[in-house]
């Protein structure tokens, strides 16, 4: 059963929106009721004249009719209440399937894509891959950690020639996103594809607590080049893998589809398949935290989905609000990639669909005991995964780590 992904009828309003809605209908109804109930004494009040009497049967339907009209209000603005809401967003419709597909899917086909970014269309989801170039200008040089340093500063960090390379990145997104009342952590790894051809991390660097968007920085060799940590268009590449990544609102992207004090456009989709916008809302206005829920959703209506749709939106900040850190809809946690790892005295990142394969777990249960933080604890995911230390670290080719 899926949510059907075009309009405010599939997706929960976030608390602050159903507060309003619920004072608007019930001011609505007061008045309604105030102003019938006292046509209703009126017309009833001690008739003094035989015409009075004639006339009743008149008065008692125009008195019906009036209650008819407010019945049907009643049911006109539950209805408005109900919007969005869980109990309202469960159709179990094919057909409701069948037209968020296609809305979503066209949304997809209509996006500013980087060309490189190859788009396999199949009923219900959508192979996006992206090769991680991104289409805008880069930094020459990068300040990158020192062999062994996970969170780089100032004091452990290089200058580094660009080392943006290729990746091979392969995301099967469905186009009938299902939002959730609970919510999924994003990982340390790819969370979304952009449509300038990279991917989206959530705010935080290799340890799982520092924000990169927070700890910017940069350092000057002694040939005299100077490299920053985050670059201008809010990403950087890992320095052995070469994976260029966003961890906050690229102003790079979105130049390529906003105007200044104009509503934001797609500029990307998340792993469980709802798009992400800048932090401008239909009429232009600037969004802030206040705005968005823990994951920095909100529904509302875009120029994609005039109709309102949940999407999530990239803020403008150097704090944890910078990225999104949890999934509100369902997400396929086998799409869930590991960070590449950032310190040059790291170990390469495993395969870990071998791995699960070689332990005899499956992937989901994998990733689970792992878990997001670093450096992992290999002996607590032992004990989840029933085998030994020795068997993970040998399996996830850590045995000759330093």
């Amino acid at each position: 059963m899926k949510l059907a992904a075009t309009a405010p009828t599939t997706y929960p309003h976030p608390p602050l929106q159903t507060l309003n809605v619920a004072i608007t209908a019930s001011c609505t109804w007061f008045c309604q009721y105030y102003v019938m109930t006292s046509f209703v004494k009126r017309i009833f009040s001690p008739a003094n004249s035989l015409e009075a009497g004639i006339v009743s049967v008149k008065k008692i339907m125009i008195v019906v009719a009036g209650i008819v009209s407010i019945a049907l209000n009643v049911v006109a603005c539950s209805a408005s209440q109900n919007i969005g809401t869980p109990s309202a967003t469960l159709t179990g419709s094919p057909s409701s399937d069948v037209t968020a597909d296609a809305v979503t899917t066209d949304a997809i086909k209509t996006a500013s894509w980087n060309p490189t970014v190859q788009l396999t269309y199949s009923d219900g989801s959508v192979i996006m891959e992206p090769n991680g170039i991104p289409d805008h200008e880069r930094d020459a040089y990068y300040a990158v950690p020192d062999a062994g340093v996970v969170v780089p500063d100032a004091t452990t960090a290089s200058v580094m020639a660009d080392p943006t390379t290729a990746q091979t990145y392969k995301f099967t997104i469905t186009t009938t996103p299902k939002y959730v009342s609970s919510v999924t952590s994003t990982s340390l790894g790819s969370i979304g594809v952009m449509i300038s051809g990279a991917v989206l991390y959530n705010p935080f660097e290799g340890d799982g607590k520092t924000v990169a968007m927070a700890s910017n920085f940069t350092v000057t060799d002694a040939s005299g080049i100077t490299a920053s940590f985050i670059d201008k268009c809010s990403g950087h590449p890992t320095p052995q893998q070469g994976a260029y990544h966003y961890h906050g609102l690229s102003t790079c992207v979105t130049a390529k589809v906003d105007e200044a004090s104009k509503p934001s456009h797609i500029i990307g989709f998340a792993l469980d398949g709802f798009p992400i916008y800048g932090d401008r809302d239909i009429n232009g206005k600037q969004l802030t935290a206040d705005n968005l829920d823990e994951c920095n959703g909100i529904v509302s209506a875009t120029p994609e989905f005039p109709g309102g749709i949940y999407h999530y939106v990239l803020l403008d900040t150097a704090d944890v609000r910078s990225s999104i850190t949890c999934f509100h809809g369902e997400v396929d946690a086998s799409q869930i990639q590991p960070m590449p790892a950032m310190g040059g005295g790291q170990m390469p990142m495993p395969d870990l669909a071998a791995v699960a394969k070689e332990l005899g777990v499956t992937q989901d249960a994998l990733m689970a005991a792992l878990g997001t933080s670093m450096p992992t604890d290999t002996a607590a995911a032992a004990k989840k995964l029933g085998v030994t230390e020795a068997v993970l670290i040998d399996a996830l080719g850590m045995s000759g780590r330093p």
